[in-house]
């Protein structure tokens, strides 16, 4: 609903703009793990005491199984889409928000950040084996008849 109030209206695009980067970072948010699997051979060391921290991804293949535990939680990343949404829904009544840009640019501009920000993610995931939405580098099991 919003993006057709922004291609019919013709205005408002940087609001439409500032909508997709937040939204770009509650996504990332989404897909990292709680702990960065490069900062845990440091909390491993301060942790030799204790015991092990919930929310670290395994990152030998004799560690125990640890649950993947995301950085932003999947209600909470829906919730904050849905406030961000109907903020800018509310911005676009206001003719103050509608500042003249060439869209063309921004839209180049924002498709030029997810592309670099999520490959640099892909890489980072594939990287420590934490792919959350595919099966790749997972362990399988066959079935035995």
């Amino acid at each position: 609903m919003f993006l057709l109030r922004i291609v019919l209206a013709q205005g408002w695009y940087i609001i439409c703009y500032a909508l997709g980067i937040y939204m770009l970072n509650l996504f990332l948010a989404f897909l990292t793990p709680k702990i960065d699997p490069e900062m845990a051979e440091e909390l491993d060391e301060a942790e030799a005491a204790s015991e092990s921290g919930p929310g670290l991804l395994p990152v030998k293949n004799d560690d125990e199984f640890r649950p993947f535990i995301r950085r932003l939680p999947e209600f909470k990343f829906w919730l904050n889409s849905t406030k961000a949404v109907l903020l800018s829904c509310v911005c676009s009544f206001f003719a103050v928000f509608d500042i003249p840009v060439y869209w063309p640019i921004l839209l180049f501009y924002w498709m030029f950040l997810f592309v670099i920000t999520m490959r640099r993610q892909i890489e980072h995931m594939i990287k420590h084996r934490y792919v959350p939405f595919a099966n790749f580098g997972k362990q399988r099991y066959s079935r035995g008849k």
